[in-house]
C-alpha cells in the first residue's frame, strides 16, 4: 500500500529547528540580567596582602588599571594593606561594612609549602570571603591566587595565564552594576506581588458574598 501521509521535507524540518532555537535565545536574552563593566561613579575597596609582595603588587596594579580603563575615577578606589592572605577576609568585612563600596577586591598569594599550613589558610581565607559578601550584601571578587609553585603564580599575575588582579577588577564591576540591576527591579516585583494578592482577596470577599 501507498504511503499517503504528510512528510515534511528535511529541510524544512531544520528550519523549523532553527526558528525555535533562536525563539529561545530571544527569549533568554530578554529575561537574561547582567551587570555592566562600567565603573563609572562607583566605590571600590582593595584588600591587598604584603607576604608575597613580588606577585600582590602586580596584581594590584592590573585591578587598579581595569578599573580606571573601566571608568573609576582615582578618589573612588581605596587600598588597604594587610600583612598575608589570613587577614584579608577581616579587611574585607570591615570595609563593607561601612557600606561606602559597591565591591571590594581581595588580593593574596598563597604558596603550598612542606606543611599542611596552606590547606589550612587556604580554606579560612575562601571561606572568610564568602562569608563576608554573603553576610554584608557587598560583593567581593576572590582575587587570591592559590598556587603549588611560585612559577605558577608568576603565570597567573600577568604573563601566560593573564593577571588574576584584573580579572578580579572586572567581576567587582559587573558584579556591582549586577545587586544595582537587581535592586531596582525588587520594588517593581514586590509591587506586583501586592496587586496579585489583593486581587486574590478580592475575588474571595466576592465569592463569599455571593455565597451568603
Amino acid at each position: 500500500m501507498k504511503d499517503i501521509s504528510p512528510r515534511k521535507h528535511p529541510l524544512t524540518s531544520l528550519r523549523t529547528g532553527s526558528d525555535t532555537e533562536n525563539s529561545t535565545q530571544q527569549k533568554i536574552r530578554r529575561k537574561t540580567r547582567a551587570g555592566k563593566l562600567d565603573a563609572s561613579g562607583l566605590r571600590f575597596g582593595i584588600i591587598v596582602s604584603r607576604f608575597n609582595e613580588f606577585i600582590t603588587d602586580r596584581l594590584l596594579r592590573s585591578a587598579y588599571d581595569g578599573l580606571a580603563r573601566s571608568g573609576a575615577r582615582d578618589e573612588d578606589i581605596e587600598i588597604v594593606r594587610v600583612p598575608g592572605s589570613f587577614e584579608i577576609p577581616s579587611a574585607a568585612r570591615t570595609l563593607a561594612e561601612t557600606k561606602k563600596y559597591d565591591a571590594i577586591i581581595c588580593l593574596g598569594c598563597l604558596l603550598r609549602g612542606d606543611t599542611a599550613h596552606y590547606d589550612v589558610i587556604v580554606n579560612e581565607v575562601t571561606r572568610g570571603i564568602g562569608q563576608s559578601a554573603q553576610e554584608t550584601g557587598v560583593p567581593h571578587a576572590f582575587g587570591v591566587l592559590t598556587c603549588d609553585t611560585l612559577e605558577q603564580a608568576i603565570d597567573r599575575a600577568g604573563l601566560k595565564m593573564g593577571n588574576k588582579g584584573f580579572e578580579a577588577a572586572l567581576a567587582a564591576i559587573e558584579m556591582a552594576n549586577l545587586k544595582k540591576v537587581i535592586s531596582t527591579q525588587q520594588p517593581a516585583v514586590r509591587k506586583g506581588v501586592a496587586r496579585r494578592a489583593s486581587s486574590v482577596v478580592r475575588k474571595i470577599k466576592n465569592e463569599t458574598a455571593v455565597g451568603r
